[in-house]
């Protein structure tokens, strides 16, 4: 039987995580993109709308999310003219492994006056990429040690330099179309990879994620660019910043841990892949 193109399906036990969500930490546990993109729909379906639109998203991974079903809970903190907060859970076998909070802001005219801004931009890759790129599963990379070339080989930019991410993100719940707001949560949490994968390829595991938007993205791809990596005793932290085809859309952040004895080295893998099917 083919495993569904997206990370989830319902059942009436809750979500059941697919081929697609498993996790290259252990063939037991859910990927963080996956449960990021699912405590985005759950946020945004029962607390989203009405005029407001998401404008962060905090994602904390302290335990595991395995392979049984998981359940979705929400509660609303605060909803204001302006300004509505709401808190999300994801459960399993009774106990909580996965909490977020979201702010939602309702849009309005943008102040006079002139502001900074970082000179350098990230750029989307060439158009046909686009066209090339109708296999969710298979992201592009892009590095600062092959700036013009991006391509879907881990090993030719596994290094030291500035990485960067451009995909087309699977559903989160198969039979539903993404919001843009659950792309972006999706795309967010490659930060990890995008700013702790190395010479000898990634060591550390995100335990969470803090996505910022001032706009949503639009269309079905959407980019990650490395901005920095600090660490020090195995505590690191990593920031990105996301874009689409028209421009920055906003940054991410991720705290990560050392996870040294679960080294994934990708110099052996040519093309990324998410695991095979059973």
């Amino acid at each position: 039987m083919t495993a569904p193109l997206a990370f989830f399906s319902s059942t009436p036990d809750g979500f059941v995580a697919e081929h697609f969500a498993i996790s290259r930490w252990s063939p037991d546990m859910v990927n963080g993109a996956a449960l990021c993109g699912l405590v985005a729909r759950a946020l945004e379906r029962e607390h989203g709308g009405d005029g407001f639109v998401p404008a962060r998203l905090t994602v904390d991974l302290f335990k595991p999310a395995r392979t049984t079903p998981l359940t979705a809970r929400t509660t609303l903190v605060r909803d204001g003219n302006r300004i509505r907060v709401a808190d999300a859970e994801l459960i399993q076998d009774g106990e909580v492994v996965v909490r977020a909070g979201a702010v939602f802001l309702r849009p309005s005219e943008q102040p006079p006056g002139d502001l900074w801004t970082r000179d350098h931009r990230p750029s989307p890759p060439p158009e046909h990429i686009a066209q090339v790129a109708s296999d969710s599963s298979h992201p592009y990379f892009g590095s600062d040690d092959h700036p013009d070339g991006w391509s879907q080989s881990m090993l030719e930019h596994q290094g030291a330099s500035r990485k960067r991410m451009w995909a087309q993100h699977l559903p989160v719940v198969a039979g539903e179309e993404p919001s843009p707001f659950a792309r972006a949560a999706m795309a967010g949490e490659p930060t990890s990879l995008m700013t702790n994968w190395g010479t000898a390829g990634v060591g550390f595991i995100n335990v969470d994620m803090t996505l910022v938007l001032a706009r949503l993205p639009e269309g079905v791809e959407v980019g990650i660019e490395a901005d920095d990596h600090i660490s020090s005793d195995g505590v690191a932290v990593g920031t990105t910043t996301m874009y689409d085809r028209r421009g920055p859309i906003g940054t991410c952040v991720v705290s990560a841990l050392a996870n040294a004895h679960r080294q994934v080295d990708f110099s052996g893998q040519g093309v990324f892949a998410l695991p095979d099917k059973a």
